[in-house]
């Protein structure tokens, strides 16, 4: 049961990953990037989702462990 909501966690984490990636690279095409830094802006975005899922994740585990 744990293994499947870690799974689908993930599985979420990468979606909305890949849709604010998407989302930015099409803004800034929009905004006249070239596609390299159009590429450039979504790859940090993407980043940016993962890092925040993983920071959520911790600080949620450091309390979860707190509350023991």
């Amino acid at each position: 049961m744990v293994l499947a909501l870690v799974l689908t966690g993930a599985a979420l984490v990468a979606v909305v990953g890949l849709l604010a990636a998407a989302a930015a690279a099409k803004l800034a095409r929009l905004a006249g990037a070239t596609y390299p830094q159009a590429l450039t802006r979504a790859a940090h975005t993407f980043a940016a989702a993962v890092n925040l899922a993983a920071t959520v994740t911790a600080a949620l585990a450091a309390l979860a462990a707190a509350n023991r």
